[in-house]
Parts: structure tokens; C-alpha cells; sequence
């Protein structure tokens, strides 16, 4: 298991948060709560090699 801190803006609340991403999956797609406003968002993303390729968060509700 190969993790990193992602960092981005919540697309619900406009907050700067962090998730941790496992870059020995090449793709994951799941739903996770904001650490701030405890909304649903959908993360989506793709790895290769140890490398974040693609990193994707929208409104999941």
C-alpha cells in the first residue's frame, strides 16, 4: 500500500481538505463525507507506477 496526502477544495463548502489516496490501486471511485461540511462527495481517481494520475471530487448527493 503506497499512500498520499491529496490536497483539494471541497466542491460543497469551498474548504481546502486532505484524503489520504492509495496509489497501488490504479483506480478507485467511492464516496467519502467532506471533513468539513459532512457532505457527500464522490472521489475518482487513477494511478500508475506510484504516481497520482488523475484526481477528481464532486458533489455525491
Amino acid at each position: 500500500m503506497e499512500l498520499i496526502e491529496q490536497e483539494f477544495t471541497c466542491p460543497c463548502c469551498g474548504e481546502l481538505i486532505t484524503m489520504l489516496v492509495d496509489l497501488s490501486v490504479e483506480s478507485q471511485t467511492y464516496t467519502e463525507d467532506c471533513e468539513v461540511c459532512c457532505r457527500p462527495l464522490l472521489i475518482r481517481y487513477s494511478a500508475q507506477g506510484g504516481m497520482l494520475l488523475e484526481f477528481f471530487a464532486e458533489p455525491g448527493g
